[in-house]
């Protein structure tokens, strides 16, 4: 079986990675998420990934926090959920290296584009902690703004429904599925698969998304594969 992907930018949500816990690391999730990306990176696939920080934070849950410190605590969580996938990968025997939009010298690269490029061309997994580095930006537009910077042949946004829906199937039975649709169309009718700015950033840089189930996480490597799973997100 042929790639039909060289390099994708994964996003992976910091929820996922709790699993049943809600909260936290439960590694019975995270490894075979990893043995999911270490079979793309064996096949050839380029790997970068972008990880959110809910499992520890949500700083629309704060309260009265400030919103620039809420934001700043929940770039740290995507930092430490970057460092235990880093951890996992290198115990199945990849070369990962951690690049962090804020610097952090004593456990991870700073966010270096060429380096990252360079990183790819050697083999090595890619992990992006820290968002964009700045506050109101969500871990979607870090990944859509990872996914354009280093040319990314696609951008895969793993949750935990097959698909996009016009409404939220866990709730209504008739929910209908999208096999395709357009970035306008996410945006426009509200479909909440990522947020207005990420859908915007990925139309305007002709990037397209695949937006699939993590629940079987060889879903990854299948998509790499270019198998039909989820919904295609087009830029028009």
């Amino acid at each position: 079986m042929e790639l039909k992907y060289k390099r994708v930018l994964l996003k992976v949500s910091g929820e996922a990675l709790a699993g049943a816990k809600k909260t936290g690391l439960d590694y019975d999730v995270i490894m075979p998420i990893c043995r999911a990306i270490k079979r793309c990176a064996d096949a050839g696939v380029q790997v970068g990934v972008v990880v959110g920080g809910g499992n520890f934070w949500r700083g629309r849950s704060s309260g009265a926090m400030d919103r620039t410190r809420a934001d700043h605590i929940g770039m740290l969580a995507t930092a430490m959920n970057a460092l235990a996938l880093a951890d996992a990968l290198e115990d199945l025997g990849c070369e990962v290296r951690v690049q962090t939009a804020l610097t952090m010298a004593s456990v991870a690269e700073p966010y270096i584009r060429n380096r990252a490029i360079r990183h790819f061309e050697k083999g090595r997994i890619v992990i992006f902690g820290c968002g964009t580095g700045n506050p109101f930006f969500s871990t979607d537009t870090a990944a859509a703004l990872r996914a354009a910077e280093i040319e990314a042949d696609i951008l895969m946004k793993a949750t935990m429904v097959d698909g996009v829906y016009d409404k939220d199937p866990n709730k209504y039975p008739d929910a209908k599925k999208y096999e395709k649709l357009t970035f306008t169309e996410v945006v426009n009718n509200q479909l909440g698969v990522m947020d207005s700015t990420a859908a915007a950033l990925c139309r305007d840089n002709g990037m397209t998304a695949l937006v699939f189930d993590l629940s079987r996480p060889d879903n990854i490597y299948d998509a790499c594969m270019g198998q039909s799973i989820g919904t295609l997100v087009i830029p028009e």
